[in-house]
C-alpha cells in the first residue's frame, strides 16, 4: 500500500471527513485491522482565507508548495489537496514535488462522465464558481458544461461555506437555500446533476436530497486516492 499525502486544513472540518473516508475505504477493501497509510500537513485556514480574499494567490501558492514538500519529505507517494478551491494552484503545488497530485476535478469529471451527466449544477466557493480553473478543466477534459447560480445565488452559497460549514455549523435553513439554488438551476439552465464543489458541502446536502445524480467531490477524491494507494488506478 502506498502512502497518501493529505494537504489539509482548508477547512479542517472537511479534512477530518477525508481522514475517515480513506480509512473506511481501505478497511472495506482489505478487511480486518487494515487502515490507510497517510501523511498529513494541515495548514492554518485563516492564513489561506486571508490570501484568497486579498487575491494573493502567489502567496498562497508559496505556502502550499512548502506544505507539499513537507509531505514528500514525510514519505507521501501522492498529493491529495483536500479542497476544491485551492486546485486553482494545482500546477504550482504539484511542481513543488516529484510525486503526483491527484486532481479533484479530474476524479469528479470522470465520475460525471460515467454517470452520463453533461450539464451539472456547481455549488462551491465564489472562486470555484466564477473563475476558469475548475469549470474550464471539466469542459476541456470531459466535455462537461457546469452551470452556476446567478450573482445573488453565488453570494449565498459562498457565505454559507465560509460563515457556517468551515466552522462546523450546519443549519436546516442553509440546506434549504442550497436546494432552492439547485431547483432554480434545473428549471432555468437544465441542470441534470449536482456537483458538491466544495469539500464541506457534504456536511449539508447529499444524494438522498435529490432525484438527479449528486457528485460528492470529497468522497470521489478520497476514492481516487484509495485506488492509487492500492494499485487499482
Amino acid at each position: 500500500m502506498k502512502t497518501i499525502g493529505l494537504l489539509g486544513g482548508m477547512s479542517w472540518e472537511s479534512t477530518a471527513i477525508y481522514y475517515r473516508l480513506l480509512n473506511e475505504g481501505v478497511r472495506s477493501r482489505l478487511g480486518g485491522l487494515h487502515s490507510a497509510k497517510l501523511a498529513l500537513v494541515s495548514v492554518d485556514f485563516a492564513e489561506i482565507a486571508e490570501l484568497q480574499h486579498a487575491g494573493d494567490w502567489q502567496g498562497a501558492a508559496r505556502l502550499l508548495a512548502g506544505a507539499a514538500r513537507q509531505l514528500e519529505a514525510a514519505g507521501a507517494q501522492c498529493l491529495v489537496l483536500c479542497t476544491n478551491t485551492m486546485h486553482k494552484l494545482a500546477d504550482e503545488i504539484g511542481a513543488a514535488t516529484s510525486i503526483p497530485l491527484l486532481h479533484i476535478a479530474d476524479a469528479t469529471g470522470a465520475a460525471i462522465r460515467r454517470a452520463g451527466v453533461s450539464r451539472p449544477a456547481l455549488l462551491a466557493t465564489r472562486f470555484t464558481m466564477e473563475q476558469d480553473f475548475y469549470r474550464q478543466r471539466l469542459a476541456e477534459r470531459f466535455g462537461i458544461e457546469a452551470v452556476v447560480p446567478d450573482e445573488a445565488g453565488r453570494a449565498r452559497v459562498h457565505a454559507i461555506i465560509y460563515d457556517e460549514l468551515c466552522l462546523g455549523v450546519v443549519k436546516p435553513a442553509s440546506k434549504s437555500v442550497y436546494m432552492e439554488e439547485i431547483a432554480r438551476l434545473r428549471a432555468e439552465q437544465g441542470a441534470d446533476g449536482v456537483i458538491m464543489g466544495c469539500t464541506e458541502i457534504t456536511m449539508l446536502i447529499g444524494q438522498p436530497d435529490f432525484d438527479i445524480p449528486v457528485f460528492d467531490t470529497t468522497l470521489i477524491h478520497a476514492e481516487a486516492a484509495i485506488a492509487f494507494a492500492l494499485g487499482e488506478a
